[in-house]
């Protein structure tokens, strides 16, 4: 009972920083100038990644079932982002699972095993998650070219299965940001694991 009750003292503080430190819409991207460890061997920042139209940020980990069940779209978003020249940076902010699950071993298993072709980063003391407000893996913050945000929420509105999606959020936001038009849903609930990040 007494472990049951830490675990839930920590999942609230934890939603409590993500909550407190929540970008709003409009709002500027933090620490876009951070070096973080990518599975490739090389170190990135945001501005490093950043394309002529902005960037996507996806708080993401290795084990968190809506993950695993999300990510066979990972690829196809990072070629729709190209396309569309916005930049990506998959970020790993699992701090509390870093010598387990979520190290950059384990990272590197995981973007060779599910054949990854965009930088998938460690966030390694939950900065950008905290700063963020990052709440869930996944959750996708889309910048525009002046760090602005302009969508967070969920890449889609069917985890479960790619064919019966209806609404494309991340893709049609990229779309419109590419166009230079207003995203129709510049805002949705983000669903996934709870980030299990490093708390303050």
């Amino acid at each position: 009972m007494k472990s049951l009750l830490t675990v839930c003292f920590l999942f609230l503080v934890s939603l409590a920083i993500a909550g407190g430190n929540q970008l709003m819409l409009g709002d500027k991207a933090k620490h876009t100038e951070v070096k973080m460890a990518d599975t490739s061997g090389k170190e990135y920042s945001l501005t490093d990644l950043k394309k002529e139209n902005g960037i996507v940020v996806i708080f993401s980990c290795n084990t968190c079932p809506f993950v695993l069940a999300w990510e066979d779209r990972y690829n196809d978003i990072y070629e729709w982002a190209k396309k569309n020249d916005v930049g990506i940076a998959v970020l790993d902010s699992n701090y509390m699972k870093r010598s387990g699950d979520d190290s950059l071993e384990a990272m590197k298993e995981h973007a060779l095993e599910k054949h990854y072709n965009f930088p998938y980063l460690v966030d390694s003391e939950s900065l950008i998650a905290n700063a963020y407000g990052g709440q869930t893996t996944p959750h996708v913050f889309l910048f525009d070219k002046d760090f602005n945000l302009v969508y967070k929420g969920a890449i889609d509105d069917n985890y479960k299965n790619a064919s019966d999606v209806k609404e494309e959020y991340l893709k049609d936001a990229i779309t419109s940001l590419a166009a230079g038009e207003k995203i129709a849903v510049a805002e949705t609930k983000p669903l996934g694991c709870s980030i299990k990040r490093k708390l303050d």
